[in-house]
């Protein structure tokens, strides 16, 4: 990646100390799983000090699914299995995000909807994840590269994820669940067709 995020710029130096260790990038993604996975149960819990540690919990998670990349790409150990692991992690991470932020409004003015946005959004994150990999597919990325998201000035569409937790501290969790609901819906639309593109114009 020629111009890397700026959260991927720090974890890049962040990782550096672990490239003599016996850590592997695996076992980062495994560990950044069970932080994201952590975070989203605390925020079906519902009360607001679940709420407030789940979001923080949660972006830091986020934040961490640099590390593996990088530490990979450092110490020369990117594979394959790395390459899927780190995917169905991020689909994972945020599936459960979606589907416990719908738990914790359940007895909201959303009501039993609630439950459904967050369905919605555990299944279009799941979704694109099999569209982004065939993206990968399509442009027949090398090992250890994946596709990137939309970004502008050092910051990517995905970084959007680091504002849940401010939000939250702030008693706006309802809103920003509706409104990601809705634009991980549209996310999964763009990808679809970035993908559906990508193959027109390998068989023209």
């Amino acid at each position: 990646m020629k111009n890397p995020p700026w959260d991927q710029r720090i974890a890049r130096v962040l990782v550096r100390p672990l490239v003599a260790t016996p850590v592997t990038p695996n076992q980062l993604t495994v560990f950044t799983l069970a932080v994201a996975l952590a975070g989203a149960a605390l925020l079906a819990v519902g009360d607001p000090v679940s709420r407030n540690w789940g979001a923080g919990l949660f972006v830091l998670a986020r934040f961490m699914d640099h590390f593996d990349g990088e530490l990979a790409r450092q110490s020369g150990r990117t594979s394959k299995l790395g390459y899927y692991l780190d995917y169905v992690s991020g689909a994972l991470s945020y599936g459960a995000l979606f589907l416990c932020m719908g738990i914790g409004f359940r007895d909201s003015d959303l009501g039993a909807w609630a439950v459904v946005l967050g369905a919605m959004g555990t299944a279009s994150a799941l979704i694109s994840m099999f569209l982004n990999l065939g993206i990968d597919k399509a442009q027949d990325l090398a090992e250890g590269d994946a596709v990137g998201y939309p970004g502008f000035a050092g910051f990517e569409l995905e970084d959007g994820i680091y504002l849940i937790a401010p939000i939250t501290w702030l008693g706006w969790l309802m809103p920003f669940f509706v409104a990601a609901g809705v634009g991980a819906a549209v996310y999964t639309l763009w990808s679809l067709w970035s993908l559906l593109r990508l193959r027109r114009r390998a068989s023209a």
